[in-house]
């Protein structure tokens, strides 16, 4: 078992319990999936950065990323549907325990002026998006292979009902929101 997923199950998860007084251990929040996501506006023209993203991506998230391709065609962006415009990965289970315990307490405290996590990426239900702007913090990135830093979006799926319980949810288990 992952040193955070332990941490949930026997601690996290009766303090949550016990602050919002819930009837049923089933409606514990817990974090369901987490989806991890690097848009590339200029991997049409270029294939070979998509092909970069997408190895630099399963990588960091320990299994193999998936190629995302435009739904529509937009003639001022020179795009056309089907052409690859990104590349994507959710992680679940244990991957998805692991790579949160990386995220929390490997590679956010390797960002510079590291002041914490805003807290607004929350959407009404309890789920959080968040985004960087360097995918080089990951501790798996060889700075000396790549040609430039590419950011990515991190999307933390949760049970909870609302953004109080999904916040709570997410501090308690070490993610530095901003006071």
């Amino acid at each position: 078992m992952i040193r955070l997923e332990k941490l949930f199950r026997e601690d996290i998860s009766p303090k949550l319990h016990k602050e919002f007084s819930y009837k049923s251990t089933m409606q514990i929040p817990v974090v369901k999936k987490v989806h991890l996501n690097m848009g590339l506006g200029e991997g049409s023209q270029n294939n070979k950065l998509i092909q970069d993203a997408m190895n630099e991506l399963t990588l960091i998230a320990g299994q193999k990323a998936v190629i995302t391709r435009a739904k529509k065609s937009i003639a001022a962006f020179k795009l056309r549907e089907g052409m690859p415009v990104g590349c994507t990965v959710t992680l679940r289970r244990s991957r998805m325990w692991s790579f949160l315990d990386k995220l929390l307490n490997v590679a956010l405290p390797r960002v510079r002026d590291f002041r914490g996590v805003p807290d607004r990426g929350f959407d009404g239900r309890g789920n959080f998006t968040m985004g960087i702007k360097e995918h080089t913090i990951f501790p798996e990135i060889n700075l000396d292979k790549i040609e430039r830093a590419k950011g990515m979006n991190i999307t933390m799926v949760t049970s909870a009902q609302t953004d109080k319980e999904g916040k709570t949810l997410l501090t308690m288990l070490g993610m530095p929101f901003k006071k």
